[in-house]
């Protein structure tokens, strides 16, 4: 029954802790995430097998016209889109695919982010915890936050927040940071593809070129 006065975890530990690959992968994953510990991870890869468990579950039913199997297909794939975790045409298949960092990118740290309201990861977790980011109105402090589809576009600074004045030095580097990712795409070059039309061209540019048996008899009949 456990303690009456601490709650339940409501994840799952690794079932080898000193697995030496899995912890490469997660702490590459706190890396590119900016996470403070690995129960973030690990509530992340809970949350991905309980919907797959689902989306297994109604694939090995052996009927689909079952009013009650599609109805819950229905709500599990209504669910998932209003999480925006897959498309609304998205199929059981998709849900299997889905991946742990699938999950981690609809926290509210990760959304800051992706919304160009902060430089790094890191700094979007800083920004969420010190109450400088809202949902439309309400101020949230937690980077943990499961951002809804319909939530999205109302991520922004809170009105109370320093951040609202363009002179201030961290909107400064966001935007500076965000003018020079533009140039380097503008100015990158890319190499030409190897199409057919770009084969052709090759083709006939090493036909017209003079030979090496060529070259070597004009130069002999210079000398004469």
């Amino acid at each position: 029954m456990g303690e009456p006065k601490f709650a339940r975890p409501k994840f799952d530990t690794p079932s080898h802790p000193w697995k030496a690959e899995r912890i490469e992968e997660e702490h590459a994953i706190q890396k590119n995430h900016g996470l403070k510990n690995m129960r973030e991870i690990w509530k992340a890869k809970s949350q991905l097998r309980r919907h797959r468990r689902q989306a297994m579950r109604l694939i090995g039913m052996s009927d689909d016209s079952i009013a009650h199997s599609k109805r819950e297909m229905d709500d599990l794939t209504r669910s998932l889109h209003n999480k925006g975790l897959i498309a609304s045409d998205a199929s059981l298949d998709d849900i299997l695919s889905l991946g742990t960092e699938d999950i981690l990118n609809r926290r509210l740290q990760a959304q800051v982010y992706y919304k160009g309201l902060a430089t790094t990861m890191k700094q979007a977790r800083q920004l969420v915890t010190h109450g400088h980011i809202c949902i439309g109105d309400q101020k949230v402090t937690i980077p943990s936050y499961p951002v809804n589809r319909d939530e999205e576009e109302e991520i922004k600074y809170h009105i109370s927040s320093d951040l609202n004045d363009e002179d201030h030095y961290i909107r400064k580097a966001i935007d500076g940071r965000a003018s020079s990712a533009e140039y380097a795409v503008e100015t990158e070059e890319v190499d030409p593809e190897a199409t057919p039309a770009f084969a052709a061209e090759v083709k006939e540019a090493a036909a017209a070129a003079p030979s090496a048996e060529a070259e070597t008899t004009e130069a002999a009949g210079g000398d004469e």
